[in-house]
């Protein structure tokens, strides 16, 4: 008998996921059949799509509110047709405000749902855990802490590993990644990591130019700013007001992986690109500036809960890496801190030891695993729901 699966994502770099995890499926069950809210690469994997990844593309407390009845529209539609599907399973990947929505509506229905990659409840607003619960049969988690978050509430929930744990070798090879980027090996290298959106490159270009400026009147350094994209030159050049390689900067273009292998050091926006960082072995200090309004109101109400904001510290439980937040994240105090790994090399040795413990910890074949748990979840009998 064939199954049919629906799968959603909301970002590119869910849709990598996803496409990783669909490749799994197919492998279990050649014949199986999968729709959903696609990006390219789940295109490639044979995923048909009921509406396009960019379509729920939005980030933001307040960047998001002009869009929501557009998305309510779509989630209604998504709805509509995932039923008229007759799935055996709706899996959501990543965009937790969007997916556990739709995967509430569904699993009123009748419709089994999970949930690759746990809402942060760990670091902001943990009084979703037991909506979050309501909604799924299954949780998946990509960190080994969360499982205990959710254990209260009966909801299944289960650690696959992280995929970025999987692509990346436990040895990186930073003398090919230096030759490479024609970096010479005795040559300081410091990388910096605007970000990947918009707004967190026009909040972060002016900082960072400054930074890059200061690191190289300290000391005889290669000065490298890695870009997720070509397109992010132009939009760091207007937020500093010059072009990056008039400070002496190197630019370098989806090359992230690459430069942060052969980086001495590295001063990256808080995301998933500090784990990366961590993965490849690089020493760093993480900052973030968020929108004042964002910032203010995230404060007011009190919505964060984590001590630690960036993911190699929470996976640490200490503060392995510096952090600087809003205001505490200036020039000099970004660079004080790269200053200090490059000055301490016992310091990194220590670093690289507890990189090696999380890695091994992380990596766990997390398509694979995620596969496993959706075909044992859409292979149980159908619950009955009330449309």
């Amino acid at each position: 008998m064939s199954l049919k699966i629906a799968l959603s994502v909301g970002e590119r770099s869910g849709d990598e996921l996803a496409a990783a995890i669909a490749e799994a499926l197919r492998r279990r069950r050649p014949d199986i059949e999968l729709i959903g809210v696609a990006g390219p690469r789940m295109r490639e994997a044979g995923v048909q799509p009921l509406a396009d990844v960019d379509e729920l593309g939005v980030m933001g407390l307040f960047e998001v509110i002009r869009h929501v009845p557009r998305l309510y529209r779509l989630r209604r539609r998504l709805r509509q047709r995932i039923l008229a599907a007759g799935v055996d399973a709706f899996v959501g990947v990543d965009s937790p405000d969007f997916n556990l929505g739709l995967a509430r509506s569904l699993r009123r229905a009748g419709v089994v749902t999970a949930q690759v990659v746990a809402p942060s409840v760990w670091a902001w607003r943990p009084y979703r855990i037991p909506k979050i619960a309501r909604s799924l049969d299954r949780l998946l988690t990509l960190f080994p802490f969360e499982p205990a978050l959710f254990r209260h509430t009966g909801l299944d929930a289960r650690f696959i590993g992280h995929p970025l744990a999987d692509a990346l070798t436990m040895t990186p090879d930073r003398s090919a990644a230096r030759s490479a980027l024609g970096v010479g090996p005795d040559e300081t290298m410091v990388a910096l990591l605007p970000g990947s959106r918009g707004g967190e490159i026009a909040r972060h270009a002016s900082m960072l130019a400054r930074l890059g400026e200061l690191l190289q009147a300290r000391r005889d350094c290669r000065i490298v700013l890695l870009l997720a994209d070509e397109s992010d030159r132009g939009r760091f050049t207007a937020a500093a007001g010059k072009d990056p390689a008039d400070t002496g900067m190197t630019v370098l273009c989806a090359r992230t992986r690459e430069g942060l292998v052969a980086a001495d050091a590295a001063a990256a926006a808080s995301g998933t690109v500090t784990l990366e960082g961590l993965l490849c072995r690089t020493p760093m200090v993480v900052f973030y500036r968020l929108p004042a309004a964002t910032y203010r109101l995230a404060r007011t109400l009190n919505l964060v809960k984590s001590r630690y904001v960036s993911l190699p510290n929470v996976l640490a439980d200490e503060a392995l890496l510096p952090e600087r937040i809003q205001q505490d994240a200036t020039p000099e105090r970004l660079a004080d801190d790269v200053e200090s790994w490059l000055a301490a090399p016992e310091r990194m040795r220590a670093y690289g030891a507890r990189a090696d413990a999380i890695h091994r910890q992380l990596a766990k074949r997390a398509a694979e695993s995620a596969a496993r748990q959706i075909l044992d979840l859409a292979q149980r009998p159908k619950r009955a729901g009330a449309i």
